[in-house]
């Protein structure tokens, strides 16, 4: 059986690297992406036939428009994937950083709530499916310089788990992802050590394998996940004092 994925934050990084594993098994994508020439340079080089959407995950209108055409052509999606996701430095001193607060926000938390949406009831009556949510180790413990990244990734992981819960035995399996570093044009610009970092397409073969067993919630790399437990158990004054000194991303990136 031909599975049917839908991805959206496809145009490059992690989307892309998921959309290159997912097409090498025989997948028919739905990918979506603000930018249509990186999505069509994406779909030229990937085997079997695919349909692209240029919208950005922040248009429920957009975004349910293209479930609705995906659903047409393909029917229900056996794995949809909120992957788009944007992340800048942040200050809250700053007032021109209140739109940045704004955007990620609106980005990467309530675009993942409109990703599910549209697919929610059909993969319930039909007893099956993934919806997997990226979200970040950035969501463990809020980090300098990172508010509002922190916090919608944070976010993320319950709005995640809350799903998890409202669909439990329904046969539809809620996977959220927390990646660590992976190479990718948003660490691009970082300019501080990021250990334990992955290639996209090593992380994505890693994503897939984590779907396809349905975990609910998973760290990759699991070097990272060690760090994880370790921060959550990290007493405050020790976070506090580590993490002022650690390295911030770049402020004023074009969202």
């Amino acid at each position: 059986m031909i599975q049917r994925v839908f991805i959206t934050g496809a145009s490059s990084g992690i989307g892309a690297a998921l959309a290159r594993q997912y097409a090498a098994r025989g997948a028919v994508l739905g990918l979506v992406a603000r930018r249509r020439g990186a999505l069509l340079a994406l779909v030229a080089g990937l085997p079997g036939e695919h349909v692209i959407y240029t919208a950005d995950v922040a248009d429920g209108e957009a975004l349910r428009a293209a479930a609705a055409d995906f659903e047409a052509r393909f029917g229900t999606p056996d794995v949809v994937i909120a992957n788009a996701g944007v992340s800048v430095g942040t200050l809250t001193e700053e007032a021109g950083d209140l739109r940045a607060f704004e955007r990620v926000l609106r980005t990467n938390v309530l675009g993942m709530v409109a990703t599910f949406q549209p697919f929610v009831a059909a993969m319930r009556a039909r007893g099956r499916g993934r919806l997997v949510g990226i979200a970040s180790v950035a969501g463990i413990r809020g980090l300098p310089g990172a508010g509002a990244y922190s916090a919608s990734k944070a976010a993320t992981i319950a709005y995640l788990e809350s799903l998890r819960v409202e669909l439990h035995g329904s046969g539809v399996r809620v996977v959220t992802i927390a990646p660590g570093y992976i190479e990718t044009p948003m660490t691009a610009v970082n300019r501080y050590p990021m250990p334990f970092m992955l290639p996209a397409d090593e992380a994505a073969r890693r994503f897939v394998r984590a779907i396809d067993r349905g975990t609910r919630y998973t760290v990759i790399p699991w070097q990272m996940g060690v760090v994880a437990k370790l921060l959550r158990l990290l007493p405050d004054f020790l976070f506090d004092f580590a993490f002022s000194r650690a390295g911030r991303k770049p402020r004023g990136l074009d969202l």
